[in-house]
């Protein structure tokens, strides 16, 4: 019962936090173009973020591993919640950068500590609750971009940033209230029987294979959610209203995904489902 309700605050919290991201996703392009007068340093938003998202992942598993999950996932909603205060009171565009980064390292541990958990917990179901807790961060993230829509007309940027503040913190609040850390599972090592490293180098090289593939990915991600839009809005004078129906309908193909290709790949085998994923890109 208790993992059940984890799970489920899991999701809504996810939820409530990407509802506020896919508010701003759309409207930080524009405000560094204003700003700074530069179609070019729109990359770098994907760029700031990407690189303490990045560099923090490894440090941040091994600590969840001896401190507790549940920490880890507080310090990321609060780092979120920061962000959002910076976009709020930023004048110049080194402050939205800032902002930038301190949102990648809130967002690594919601992105990569939840669903390692699910994936442990729900061995013959991974797929399934991974795809789930990804759609949920999704929907949060369309129907941020929808609100976007439908309110572009009538919201200020600086109230849609304290908006994305606002959802951070709701988030933050259900974790802090509902959520509780895992039960440690102690792994034992294995005695090696096989002299031969040829098998261990094989898998070390599937790992390698794996990695570089999203390595590339997120690189067309990158471009995706910094570039287009840029141009949308500097080359072909595209309103706010577009861009973010733009990323609205970005995050309803990833969310459907998402709830196809989990249960999918438990049955079908993670390989071929991203070959399936990678195909489509």
């Amino acid at each position: 019962m208790v993992l059940s309700r984890s799970i489920f605050i899991l999701n809504c919290s996810a939820f409530f936090m990407m509802l506020g991201v896919g508010m701003t996703v759309a409207i930080l392009p524009q405000r560094v173009i204003h700003l700074s007068g530069s179609t070019s340093d729109v990359g770098y938003l994907a760029s700031v973020f990407a690189i303490p998202y990045l560099l923090i992942q490894i440090p941040l598993g091994r600590l969840s591993d001896k401190f507790g999950l549940k920490l880890f996932l507080l310090g990321g909603y609060l780092l979120c919640t920061l962000s959002g205060l910076l976009f709020y009171f930023s004048k110049t565009t080194t402050l939205i950068f800032f902002g930038r980064a301190l949102q990648g390292l809130g967002e690594a541990p919601i992105w990569a500590l939840a669903p390692a958990l699910l994936s442990i917990q729900y061995s013959t179901e991974k797929g399934k609750m991974m795809g789930m807790y990804n759609a949920s961060m999704h929907l949060g993230l369309t129907v941020g971009s929808l609100i976007g829509v439908l309110t572009s007309q009538i919201w200020l940027d600086e109230d849609v940033f304290l908006f994305f503040v606002g959802t951070s913190a709701l988030g933050g609040t259900l974790i802090a209230l509902f959520v509780k850390n895992p039960q440690q599972i102690v792994l034992t090592k294995k005695v090696k029987n096989n002299p031969l490293p040829i098998a261990h180098l094989t898998h070390h090289y599937d790992k390698c294979t794996i990695l570089i593939g999203v390595i590339l990915y997120g690189a067309g991600y990158g471009t995706s959610i910094s570039v287009i839009p840029a141009f949308l809005i500097s080359e072909k004078n595209y309103e706010q209203t577009w861009v973010s129906l733009f990323f609205m309908l970005f995050y309803i193909a990833i969310s459907l995904s998402q709830l196809v290709a989990g249960p999918l790949s438990d049955r079908k085998g993670r390989k071929t489902t991203m070959i399936y994923g990678l195909t489509m890109a």
